[in-house]
This record gives C-alpha cells, sequence and structure tokens, in this order.
C-alpha cells in the first residue's frame, strides 16, 4: 500500500502544475527511497543534475550525502530522500514561500506513506516545515519530536561543499544518527505495547510527580517549633 502511494504521488508531481517552477524545469523530481525506510531525508529543491536525471541528489551534494551514510553503514538505497519543492528553481535560487506551498502536501503524504521512525531535513527551507522559527545553526545535529516523530535538522550537504567549516560538522551530526535511529525503534516498540514511549528515567520522574507524598510516621515527640527566615 505505502509504494502504491508513492508512486501514485510521483506520477502527480511529474504532471504538476500547481506553481511557476515547471515552466523552466525539464521534469519532476518526487524523490526516491524504499516505501519502509527508517530515515527520511528532504532536502530543499532539485538542481541541475537532479533536474536532467529526475532523481534527488545526484549531484556534488549526492555524493557527499553517500560518503557520509557509507560512513553511518547505510547506502542510499535504504533511506528516502526527497525534497520541500518538487521541480528546479531557476539558476537553482532558493525556493519561494508559494512553491513550497505548492509542494507541501506531497510531501506530507510521502512522510505519511513512509512513516519514517526518523525525518532528517537537509537545509534551511525543510528545516523551517518542521521549525519555523528556529536558526540551524542553534539547533542541528539535535533531535526534537514533532507529532510524535523526531526531526533531526541538519546542515546541507551543498553548505558543506562550499564553506569547509561546516564539513566536520556536517560529519558529526551523521555519526549521531544510528543512536537516533535505535532510540525511535525503541520508542516506536513501547508504543506499539502500550507504553508512553518516554525513556525508563523520564517514566520514573512522571510517575514520582503523580504519586502521593508519603504520610510520615506516628511519634510522641513534640513538634519543633518553627524557624525565622530572614529577610537578608
Amino acid at each position: 500500500m505505502a509504494q502504491a502511494e508513492l508512486d501514485v504521488i510521483a506520477a502527480e508531481v511529474r504532471a504538476c502544475r500547481r506553481c511557476k517552477l515547471y515552466r523552466g524545469a525539464t521534469q519532476g523530481v518526487p524523490g526516491e527511497g524504499p516505501a519502509g525506510a527508517e530515515i527520511m531525508f528532504i532536502g530543499e529543491g532539485p538542481g541541475f543534475h537532479e533536474d536532467q536525471q529526475g532523481r534527488p541528489f545526484v549531484g556534488a551534494s549526492g555524493k557527499f550525502l553517500e560518503e557520509m551514510l557509507a560512513g553511518i553503514g547505510l547506502t542510499r538505497e535504504q533511506v528516502f530522500i526527497a525534497n520541500v519543492v518538487k521541480h528546479r528553481p531557476p539558476n537553482n535560487r532558493d525556493p519561494e514561500p508559494d512553491e513550497i506551498a505548492a509542494c507541501a502536501g506531497f510531501l506530507d503524504r510521502q512522510i505519511a506513506a513512509i512513516n519514517p521512525l526518523l525525518i532528517v531535513t537537509l537545509g534551511r527551507y525543510s528545516m523551517r516545515k518542521f521549525f519555523p522559527n528556529a536558526s540551524i545553526s542553534a539547533i542541528h545535529g539535535q533531535p526534537k519530536l514533532v507529532d510524535g516523530r523526531p526531526v533531526v535538522p541538519m546542515f546541507h550537504p551543498a553548505a558543506a561543499l562550499h564553506q569547509q567549516s561546516l564539513r566536520q560538522t556536517l560529519l558529526d551530526d551523521f555519526k549521531k544518527l544510528p543512536r537516533f535511529v535505535a532510540r525511535a525503534r525503541e520508542r516506536r516498540e513501547d508504543i506499539a505495547r502500550g507504553g508512553t514511549g518516554l525513556p525508563p528515567s523520564a517514566n520514573a520522574t512522571a510517575s514520582a510527580a503523580t504519586a502521593p507524598a508519603p504520610v510520615p510516621p506516628p511519634t510522641d515527640e513534640p513538634p519543633a517549633p518553627p524557624t525565622q527566615l530572614s529577610l537578608f
């Protein structure tokens, strides 16, 4: 069912005329990956090579993405890769708000069909879908629950290719992904068993917060006199 829905979305993207981007594009780029992918990467928009091939992240940024995936024991065939806009913006300019809005339904349906354990946003524009007022410099590499699913904002691979100072930052953030996925898997399994999905420490804290206060044992000793608190 999930794959059938992704195929329908892909066909709709290729025929889409919802915004002006299709006019200068060679073809739509719906995204690709298995319907059961545990990680979904969301970039910004297709570039020149993506527009020519109809596939996401196949240029220099794509090669760097594949290198980072290999560094954590994954291949691009194991993850789903998409963008917030499905046609190439002219001259690789930033996508505009109306263009992002026109494609939002496609992306939302892809997320629903795949139901990934973890979403990783690549770049500011995909980050803003989930964290509209955040700064990527402040929250990159930090998973936060959005509608019950962890989302990890990261810098776009293209930014790291243009600013070498960001390369190690992105590599370090990627190294955290296996741990985030494992935790997300545990959380989903716990919820399926009827649990809260919270770590044991959080559950203990919540239980302690709701538990009644212990009643002290009776004593024959007179109560201690009140203590005067200093105002200074």
